[in-house]
């Protein structure tokens, strides 16, 4: 059987992508790290760099948690005990000790009646978001969404879908109204943070509209929150956007592999929601779960975050932001306001861009250059992300690298 032709095809794509600048760059592989001394944070070591060192700003591990010590001893406990693996997926062979604990510990830090894992926050979003949604439903979603959420919307064909601009609340009122006219089940669908700007839904106004239309729905306004951003990095208890709105979702989702520093994603919610889930969804029903190891790691992190020494993490982490941000503006360098760890710096030019990203990496700071088609044509920038482990030196470091770079 040959693969010549099809090949060229997808030769020609690569080529295309390159040309309008659209292809991405090679992954950075990161080859050790170089534990915090000296008022530094941990430093990074890439492949073909030899001993140089780096500072990372382009990662998600927003408290610093991936290399913690208690963190680390956990997961290597429950491998030992356990394995390496699962071996299986759930309601095959079992499931294990470490999963069903984390399960109850998410349940209780996010103040729900049951949650359930799955082996990513991507396959969480495609595996509820689509179960909830029938020939008779409106999906209503905001226009930055990110991935996962247009894909499971995508996946199951609504009888309406209105996606709502960014954050438009009167476009959101719009939209329940039309759908009250003709369905009798609405989805609103948002991101918690959303993790190219670093801004975050008003979950308090969508639950308000939620509730003056659910009376016009045989089944309900039903608001469906992705927070993986949010969770381990937004209020002073590490709860996200509800913590910052002061309001709580219907339905609960988000990731282990952020803040929490692990792997693998997770739902939050009624118990009859998560008892639905684990018969009907496929993403948990047909899909090997994180390993045992990954599961006590994570219950050990959320414990940490769900402590005194949690909080102070989340004050330092607070405060390298801001130390940031102050520093940005002070350059008069274009960001984004609010308080979330993403701090955006607007360039607007994919070309400059990207060497405003090679010249950071010239001088040892790792942080990520988006353009289109990955943010909105127009809004390329450079997404920096701080971290519980940076150090205000590290911060100064980063901000001395922004300022030596000449338009």
């Amino acid at each position: 059987m040959g693969f010549d032709r099809i090949e060229r095809v997808l030769a020609r794509d690569l080529e295309m992508r390159s040309e309008s600048g659209r292809r991405k760059e090679p992954e950075v592989v990161i080859v050790g790290v170089v534990p915090a001394e000296g008022g530094r944070g941990p430093r990074f070591l890439l492949e073909g760099e030899g001993e140089r060192r780096f500072l990372r700003m382009n990662a998600n591990g927003y408290l610093g948690l991936a290399r913690d010590p208690d963190v680390i001893a956990a997961e290597e406990r429950a491998s030992r005990a356990f394995g390496v693996g699962p071996e299986a997926v759930r309601f095959i062979s079992g499931t294990w000790a470490p999963h069903r604990e984390l399960e109850r510990r998410l349940a209780r830090f996010h103040s729900r009646e049951a949650a359930m894992i799955y082996s990513s926050a991507y396959a969480a979003v495609m595996g509820v978001v689509p179960q909830l949604i029938d020939a008779r439903t409106a999906v209503l979603s905001d226009a930055l969404n990110h991935n996962c959420i247009i894909n499971a919307v995508r996946l199951a064909e609504p009888r309406m879908k209105f996606v709502y601009p960014h954050l438009d609340m009167a476009a959101l009122e719009t939209g329940l109204a039309e759908a009250a006219e003709n369905c009798e089940r609405a989805i609103v669908v948002t991101d918690g943070v959303f993790s190219m700007r670093g801004d975050h839904a008003p979950l308090d106004r969508i639950l308000e509209l939620a509730e003056t239309f659910d009376g016009r729905f045989a089944e309900n306004v039903i608001v469906v929150v992705d927070d993986s951003h949010g969770v381990g990095a937004l209020g002073e208890r590490g709860r996200g956007t509800e913590e910052a709105a002061g309001a709580r979702a219907d339905v609960l989702i988000s990731t282990l592999g952020k803040a929490i520093g692990v792997n693998g994603g997770y739902v939050a919610g009624s118990r009859t929601l998560v008892d639905f889930l684990r018969e009907t969804s496929p993403f948990y029903v047909y899909s090997n779960p994180i390993t045992p190891g990954e599961a006590a790691a994570a219950g050990r992190a959320v414990a940490i975050l769900d402590s005194e020494a949690g909080r102070r993490r989340l004050a330092h982490l607070r405060a390298m932001t801001e130390r940031f941000r102050s520093g940005l503006r002070a350059q008069g360098r274009e960001t984004l306001p609010g308080v979330h760890p993403v701090v955006p710096l607007m360039v607007r030019d994919a070309a400059r861009t990207r060497a405003f990203a090679r010249h950071l990496r010239e001088l040892g700071v790792l942080a990520t250059g988006l353009h289109y088609p990955v943010v909105p044509e127009g809004e390329d920038k450079i997404r920096f992300q701080v971290s519980a482990d940076h150090t205000e030196r590290d911060i100064d470091e980063a901000l001395e690298a922004l300022a030596s770079f000449e338009d």
